[in-house]
């Protein structure tokens, strides 16, 4: 069994309800798939199989969450496969889960992919330019020219954010700071690149 010191961690620092829960899942986890190695992933306690996800854990003020990737649960009452797990009598069976994580390790060795993965894309609405931001670019040629230079997919973003302002006021500040930033060069999210 690989253990990650991090989740060490995360367990030790977890709620007292948390622990018996976390170090239940993560014991299970192991006993039925001994091959498991552990990870961070998303922030949070991940077990990895041949390189793919297979289980998570997570811990909050109030509750728990686990994680079978890939069994197409998901439960309306919180995040995680199970809903929101305050005590280990809120989990299901041993048994169920084991099964769940045996599951998900055939699919692993059959190389399919997670059911979620296999369902096509919501095609994006396709934006046309609105008038105002169309005026401001052929007034700013730094602007148009950044404009042209990107993607469909960066153009999007700025659409959606200009297009979705409920008032005036909004969507013509918005389409003033458009402006500056492809005058700069940035795209729309361009303060939470590296």
């Amino acid at each position: 069994m690989s253990r990650d010191p991090r989740i060490d961690e995360k367990i030790a620092t977890a709620a007292d309800f948390a622990r018996p829960i976390l170090e239940h899942w993560r014991a299970l986890v192991h006993r039925t798939v001994p091959e498991a190695e552990e990870a961070i992933k998303w922030g949070m306690p991940h077990f990895v199989y041949k390189g793919k996800n297979i289980a998570g854990m997570a811990a909050f003020k109030a509750h728990c969450a686990v994680i079978v990737h890939g069994d197409g649960r998901q439960d309306s009452e919180g995040m995680g496969s199970y809903g929101k797990i305050a005590k280990l009598e809120d989990l299901p069976s041993d048994e169920v889960l084991a099964g769940r994580l045996r599951d998900a390790v055939r699919r692993i060795d059959r190389g399919e992919k997670e059911p979620w993965r296999e369902r096509a894309p919501k095609p994006k609405p396709v934006l046309s330019v609105p008038q105002d931001l169309a005026a401001g670019l052929a007034a700013t040629p730094a602007a148009a020219a950044f404009w042209d230079s990107l993607p469909p997919s960066h153009h999007h973003e700025y659409l959606i954010w200009i297009t979705e302002a409920k008032r005036e006021e909004t969507r013509v500040k918005r389409v003033a700071q458009a402006l500056e930033w492809l005058a700069q060069g940035k795209r729309r999210n361009w303060k939470y690149e590296r």
